[in-house]
């Protein structure tokens, strides 16, 4: 950004919709905002509604209706209140999509805010058109290396725009090699890993699972990256039945996983452990599955028995939980608790922010954040790079009891603040 623009709060958007009308056009807008009976802050938000990515925004509604209710008295900012208005669009899983109505929110919606979730394919081009057009933008639900390494980061610079907060394939592998050990199966690893942003960062050489399983002992067989959607697993099948592989892991989209664990029962190939990311996540998937989800293993980010309270609030993980399924019917899913951190996060900012109307005092607000949530401690100052805030992350099991399949956490030694739920038992 120019010194100009710094002086003045102007930024590319606002040169964009009206490059015409010179410096009046940003200062215009700032008084009538300010000056304004009910000042209005936008609100960007950006989620898979539909999609083979439409789990992770399956209680999308429930929690924006709850945002709603806890912010309808307005924020107040400088002893002055700011009504929030929330326009939220559809990625329909497609990362060309999600570019397509980040810009709309940036351009035509003229949002202050952008904020996103769930997977590289929404954060990524989302953060990357709010880089573009210098508007404030915060993530979730994304492993912070696809998120980081995948827009091409540089970790000695960062970003300027855009910040993140979620755990990191660091936690992921602590947390499924913990798992694992606790298994007592063989250390034969079959790798699931699709040509995509997760998959490519799960398996990559250097950062991903490969060189970690061998310096922990672990043998890995990957017979390299699938095309997501793919309808035949065949030849990962027979390499991981060639190699005595107990254990299988990577990470897929829920309808992969499905034709792949259709295909091993068919071919006969029985792990003994299976640990997959992504997939396993909603209690939907392991429901389509029927007997064969039970004792499937996954990462857990968040559930109804986390520490952790709402700061927007007050309600704890548990009464978070409990309100959704009460409200749907449905069982409780992880993204509930990223999600309503995501605003708890924009809504702390808006509070602190010193001048609404320049995106810079936003940034500045974003960098000091210092927030206890209902998915952990959100502050950007402890790296592990400029942009990335890291929260807790254990690992557990699908089991059958009482009330049907239950996510229990079966290890927690990266996060031991988080109690455990249950024991592992193998799958055969």
């Amino acid at each position: 950004m120019t010194l100009m623009g710094k002086k003045f709060g102007i930024n590319r958007r606002h040169f964009i919709a009206g490059a015409t009308a010179g410096l009046a056009a940003p200062a215009i807008l700032t008084r009538t905002r300010a000056y304004a009976a009910d000042p209005v802050i936008r609100i960007g938000h950006v989620s898979p509604r539909t999609g083979p990515l439409a789990g992770f925004a399956e209680a999308d509604e429930f929690v924006l209706a709850g945002i709603e209710k806890a912010l309808a008295g307005g924020v107040e900012n400088n002893n002055k209140s700011y009504k929030i208005e929330i326009i939220s669009k559809d990625s329909q899983s497609n990362p060309n999509r999600a570019a397509e109505v980040a810009s709309e929110l940036i351009l035509s919606d003229e949002v202050d805010i952008l904020v996103g979730a769930s997977t590289p394919d929404t954060t990524n081009p989302i953060s990357d058109q709010a880089e573009l057009n210098e508007v404030p933008c915060i993530t979730t639900d994304c492993p912070w290396q696809p998120y980081f390494f995948g827009r091409n980061g540089d970790p000695a610079q960062g970003f300027d725009y855009t910040y993140h907060f979620f755990w990191g394939l660091e936690d992921v592998i602590k947390a499924f090699l913990a798992l694992w050990e606790e298994a007592g199966a063989a250390r034969k690893v079959g790798g699931l890993f699709p040509n995509d942003a997760d998959g490519n960062a799960w398996g990559d050489d250097q950062r991903g699972f490969p060189p970690a399983l061998i310096g922990s002992g672990f043998e890995l067989t990957d017979p390299g990256r699938y095309q997501p959607l793919t309808d035949d697993f065949s030849t990962q099948i027979s390499a991981f039945k060639e190699a005595g592989c107990e254990i299988v892991t990577g990470n897929m989209i829920p309808p992969d996983f499905a034709t792949f664990w259709s295909q091993s029962a068919q071919q006969g190939f029985q792990p003994k452990v299976v640990t997959i990311g992504k997939a396993l996540l909603f209690p939907s998937v392991i429901e389509s599955l029927g007997d064969r989800g039970d004792g499937l293993t996954s990462e857990i980010w968040w559930t109804p028995d986390h520490p952790f309270s709402s700061s927007l609030t007050g309600e704890s993980a548990r009464q978070l939980a409990d309100g959704y399924v009460a409200a749907s019917g449905r069982p409780w899913t992880q993204p509930i608790g990223f999600k309503h951190a995501l605003f708890e996060v924009t809504t702390d900012v808006i509070r602190r922010t010193a001048d609404l109307d320049d995106p810079n005092s936003i940034l500045e607000a974003i960098q000091a954040t210092d927030l206890p949530t209902v998915v952990g401690h959100v502050n950007w100052g402890f790296g592990p790079v400029k942009n990335v805030s890291k929260t807790p992350l254990v690992a557990g099991q699908w089991q059958k009891g009482a009330n049907g399949m239950e996510l229990v956490i079966t290890s927690n030694h990266s996060a031991p603040e988080i109690p455990t739920t249950g024991k592992l038992k193998l799958l055969s």
